[in-house]
This record gives C-alpha cells, structure tokens and sequence, in this order.
C-alpha cells in the first residue's frame, strides 16, 4: 500500500473517530486483508491504531491522537497560514496570535502575500470589531439577536433573529437569520443593523443547514428587466458594478442590458449618474426617476 494510502487511513479514522474493516477497505479499494495488513504497519510505525475482533470489530486510534506537522507539505503549511491570514479581514481578534503560534510550529514564513480590508473607509475598526464578535458568537452558540434595522424602505424596526451564517456578498455583509416576525429566513445586511445585543437565549435550527437555501435580503424588491445607456466617460463605473459580459460596446458609448430589484437602491444608482445615464426601458422607472428629479428640483427652489 502506498504512503498516501496510509495517511487516508489515518485521515478517515481522525474524521470519524472509528471505522469497520470493510469500510476502510471500499475506501482505500483494497481487501480486508490487506487492511489489517497495514494496520499493523501503522502500529509498528508507532502510530497508536487498534482493532477489535468479532464480527462489530472497528479500527480506531487512541483518544486525543494528533498527527505531527511533519505529514504537512511545504505547500500545505503556507496555505493553512494563508487561510488564517483571512480571519483578519472580519477583524478576528485572534488571528496574529495564530499565525504567530502556526508559524513558529511549522517553522514557516508567513507568506505575507495579500491583505484583505473589508471595513468601509473612515469607520472604527474597533466598533465592527465587536459588531462580528458579537455575530460569530451568536452562529456559533444559536444564541438570539436583537438589533434595530433600517431598511431601504426608510423603516426603522427593533428586530428579533436567530442567526445561522454570516455571507459577504457583492462588497456587503449579511446575515443570514430565521426572523420570527416572517416565520422563514431572512437576510439582514449588516451595515443596516444597530444596537445589536444578544438575548441569553438560544434557539434550535428549524431545518437542517444542508438544506438551507438563501433568500434575497427582505427588502430586494421585484426584478425588473433593465435596459441603460451611457457614455463612454462612465466606463469605469460600469466595470466596476457589472459584469463585463453585460456590457456591450456601441458607437456612442455603452449599453448595459440588466434584471435588478426594483428599490432604493436602484433609484439612487441611477440618478447618480445625473445626465449620464438614459433609461431606454422599462418606461414606469423612466417615468418615475423624472418625477424624483422634478421633486428634488422643486425642494432647493423652496429653499432660495
């Protein structure tokens, strides 16, 4: 059996706690025989692997066996260290603590090749420090938040979830919560959420997280087939909002062919273009970003 083999072996039995004889063998496609054959070639190796007799025998290795770090590859060591290197882009308090004790275990470099900010420009860092210890620690013990959300409809609501996962999605943040008040999940955008504290008290997955499919935030709104033209100085706008295979080319600058939710959002990405933008469909958004412009209009006349 080669090497590789025998470190499936071994790999399997620290996942599993324990395996059959036969288990192992349609793992590793091999005879039983030659299983207990490498088992005691593991053993004699001195690695601390037993098997019981009779026909509900297992293989297992003894309580609290690790495997040195020597098993791990050059390759694998800077990846397990680039891997933490990540935790710090949600501000993980304890990430250069680990990469300090990884580093000097695996007696690796860092390889200090990327750094990843996620925080928005001019915000405390301390502040949506604790905004994510809060959160991992609320998914990690199901314990229930409460938090006051503002959503783009301008409400603002003292909520109750029970959140499961945080997912960072299109440069934003969310969370993704059971909400008692819709009695399904939800997704929450962090930026949104305020005073959040945790309750004390804890809740049980509704459904299994296998099945689990994530909705669009609860104030997406409905999709709207989009059809925009802009001109050539808005090119770097486009790219970096778009996917390139939506944007085509004209003679006059370029046409962007788009389903987007209607919300305020949309309105606000739009007219921020001003004079630079022209909806060619659908004509209610038409209409309705002139009616906007109007009454943005009408407002500073007011105010001379």
């Amino acid at each position: 059996m080669s090497e590789s083999s025998l470190f499936k072996i071994l790999y399997y039995l620290l996942d599993k706690g324990q395996a059959s004889a036969p288990e192992l063998a349609a793992i590793c496609e091999v005879s039983i025989r030659t299983i207990y054959r490498d088992i005691d070639m593991l053993s004699s190796a001195g690695i601390p692997i037993y098997a019981n007799t009779g026909r509900k025998g297992d293989i297992r290795l003894q309580d609290h066996f690790v495997l040195r770090n020597a098993v791990l590859s050059e390759k694998e060591k800077q990846e397990i260290l680039m891997g933490i290197q990540s935790l710090s882009a949600i501000q993980y308090p304890a990430a250069n603590d680990i990469l300090v004790k990884l580093g000097a275990i695996f007696q690796t470099a860092q390889a200090n090749w990327i750094e990843v900010d996620f925080s928005r420009w001019g915000s405390v860092q301390e502040k949506e420090q604790k905004i994510f210890c809060i959160l991992k620690q609320a998914i990690l013990e199901r314990e229930i938040i409460q938090f006051t959300y503002y959503s783009s409809y301008g409400n603002r609501l003292r909520r109750e979830a029970e959140p499961t996962k945080l997912l960072y999605k299109d440069r934003a943040w969310y969370v993704f919560a059971f909400c008692p008040d819709k009695s399904d999940y939800r997704l929450f955008r962090v930026s949104r959420m305020k005073e959040i504290i945790l309750t004390g008290k804890t809740y049980e997955m509704k459904v299994e997280s296998t099945n689990l499919v994530l909705p669009m935030p609860e104030d997406w709104g409905t999709l709207l087939q989009l059809e925009l033209n802009f001109p050539d100085e808005c090119s770097y706008r486009l790219y970096e909002t778009f996917d390139e295979s939506i944007i085509l080319k004209t003679g006059s600058g370029y046409t962007v062919q788009v389903a987007l939710p209607e919300n305020e959002w949309l309105y606000d990405f739009i007219m921020s273009f001003g004079d630079n933008v022209t909806v060619i469909r659908p004509e209610h958004l038409k209409e309705n970003i002139i009616k906007r412009f109007e009454n943005t209009l009408q407002h500073y006349r007011k105010e001379q």
